[in-house]
């Protein structure tokens, strides 16, 4: 199979193509540096993301407060994380940088505020 992808790890955005059969990774090109071949790899082996969402917040001065998972984590798992981030609910205060979840799913990654809200 071939895949074309933009890299997306450096800022030269070097669009790849990938040939591929299962996981096993046949030729990349396109790369301008290493890390292009290494981008490829990952996304047709183990593709990774980071999202961003809110958290219901109680008492506090807004209904909601950011938050993001501060490492990727596996794309077949988004909607996993995204269920329990649906579900939970913390108190107000917040700042930014508050472990709201710890290693959410067992995952290794946590997600964090990513705004300041204060009590009613």
């Amino acid at each position: 199979m071939n895949r074309t992808l933009t890299c997306i790890i450096c800022p030269n955005g070097c669009e790849l193509e990938i040939a591929y059969e299962g996981d096993q990774i046949l030729s990349v090109t396109g790369n301008k540096c290493p890390k292009g071949a290494e981008y490829a790899e990952q996304e047709i082996k183990n593709p990774m993301r980071t999202i961003a969402s809110s958290v219901k917040l109680t008492n506090g001065a807004m209904p909601l407060v950011s938050v993001r998972v501060n490492g990727p984590i596996p794309k077949a798992k988004i909607m996993d994380v995204m269920a329990v981030i649906s579900e939970t609910s913390v108190d107000a205060p917040v700042k930014i940088g508050d472990v709201v979840i710890a290693d959410v799913l067992g995952l290794g990654v946590e997600v964090v505020a990513t705004r300041n809200v204060g009590r009613k």
